[in-house]
This record gives structure tokens, C-alpha cells and sequence, in this order.
């Protein structure tokens, strides 16, 4: 069964039990991960998932907290004995910045596997890849740094999952959520790039979607606090903190 897991669901100031917003969707063959701002390597483990099955690496943005693991992300799988090439997927600033992450350290010595740095189109709608599993695309948001969110669609099931990244409330993200069975968006706002969770909870309503979970969560936000959200869409959760979610 395909499945989100949120590997981290905080901001890049979090709580203590949240970790920085990752994602991974798995269907137990193939996993697809969704940024790497700390140890993905050890949430995916916690998550019960196999490092072995990762087939790419999606990063939204070049922020510390969505990129900042990556070196250690390719020391662990390097470690752990993959020699299979692995996809990177990203704008040109995303995967520009796991490459100078990579590059501060003296790898000359790992034998790591071949990177395949798939740069992608800073436009809506625009293509990720498309196999047997999955099918992703991406649109820009609206951030202080070039942003994409993505649109993961499960090919055994027909199930979709959006995720909005870090941004203000976003047209493109709106479409990109369109009937979407889960939006998961980013509620770290108000202000200056990120959203509240009402304007989350009212682009859910606007795209239609079927549920919405709040990720990239300030310290201290709880279930008492989305009173307002939920009066825009009923089916507004906090995301759960290593949550799996069939879809």
C-alpha cells in the first residue's frame, strides 16, 4: 500500500519531539524521499523503512533545514553499501546547495554511489519523473528563496499526496493540490514566506482536498490552536510526527 511517512514535522525551530519537515513515500519496493535537513537517514529507520529501497531525493529548496543533511544522507547510504546511482531532483538553487553541502567535506576517499542531479523546471506543473510507481510533479511557491512544492501520485492506487513546502499561500500550490487525498502544507505563519494555519486550512477548501495535515510547525502550536482552521476545513490535523498515512 503506498504511504506517506513525515519523517520530521517541525520547523527549523522545533519542538523537542519534532524534527525538520522531511517526507518519504514508500509502497515497500521503492521509496521517494522529500528534502533532508537532518538525519533522514535515522527517520526512516525509525519509521520501520529500508534505506535499501530509497530510489531518488527530492530537495524543495536550498534552505538549511530541507538540505543541510545532506552530506551525512550520503555518507550513511555509502556506509550501508549502496553502489546503485541515486537520483537528486531540484531546482537549479536546491541541488546547487546539496552540492556545496557535499563538497565542504574531503570526500575523495568514499566511495560513494554515483550522483544523478536531475535539475528540474522553476515552473507550474513541471515534470519530476514519472515510472511505474510514482508519478511527480512540481510548482513554484512563494518563499524567500526559490520553492517548490510536489505532487506525488500513486500508480497502484490512484492516490494523491501534495506537499506545499515552505510558502506564503500560493496559487500554484493551490492548483497544485487540486483534489488531492492528502495536502500536507506548511503552517509555520503568518508572515513573510510561510502561511497560518487558516490561510493553510482555506487553500485546502479552495483545491478541494480530501484532508489536510499541518507540517513545518512552530514550537508550541497544538490541536487548541486550529479552531479557526477548522471552521475553513473540517479535516485539518497537525501532522503526527513519524505519522504513516495510506494513500
Amino acid at each position: 500500500m503506498p504511504t506517506l511517512h513525515l519523517l520530521g514535522t517541525g520547523a527549523a525551530l522545533t519542538d523537542p519531539h519534532r524534527h525538520t519537515a522531511m517526507l518519504a513515500f514508500s509502497d515497500g519496493g521503492s521509496t521517494f524521499l522529500v528534502d533532508c535537513g537532518g538525519d533522514v537517514v535515522q527517520r526512516l529507520l525509525k519509521a520501520g523503512l529500508d534505506p535499501g529501497t530509497i530510489s531518488g531525493l527530492f530537495i524543495t529548496h536550498e534552505h538549511p533545514d530541507h538540505v543541510s543533511g545532506f552530506p551525512l544522507f550520503i555518507e550513511k547510504i555509502w556506509l550501508a553499501g549502496r553502489t546503485e546511482p541515486l537520483p537528486v531532483y531540484g531546482i537549479a538553487p536546491a541541488i546547487e546547495q546539496a552540492w556545496r553541502c557535499l563538497s565542504a567535506f574531503n570526500i575523495g576517499h568514499w566511495e560513494i554511489p554515483e550522483l544523478v542531479w536531475e535539475e528540474i523546471d522553476h515552473r507550474e506543473g513541471a515534470p519530476v519523473f514519472d515510472d511505474d510507481r510514482w508519478r511527480v510533479t512540481a510548482s513554484p511557491g512563494t518563499h524567500t528563496v526559490p520553492v517548490t512544492g510536489v505532487r506525488v501520485e500513486s500508480k497502484a492506487t490512484g492516490g494523491v499526496v501534495t506537499y506545499s513546502s515552505d510558502t506564503e499561500p500560493s496559487d500554484s500550490i493551490e492548483r497544485l493540490a487540486r483534489e488531492a487525498d492528502v495536502l500536507v502544507h506548511e503552517a509555520n505563519g503568518p508572515g513573510y514566506g510561510h502561511t497560518s494555519p487558516a490561510d493553510a486550512a482555506r487553500l485546502a477548501a479552495r483545491a478541494r482536498a480530501g484532508r489536510l495535515l499541518l507540517t513545518h510547525l512552530p514550537p508550541n502550536l497544538s490541536d487548541d490552536d486550529l479552531a479557526e482552521a477548522r471552521r475553513h476545513f473540517a479535516a485539518t490535523d497537525l501532522a503526527e510526527e513519524l505519522g504513516a498515512y495510506p494513500f
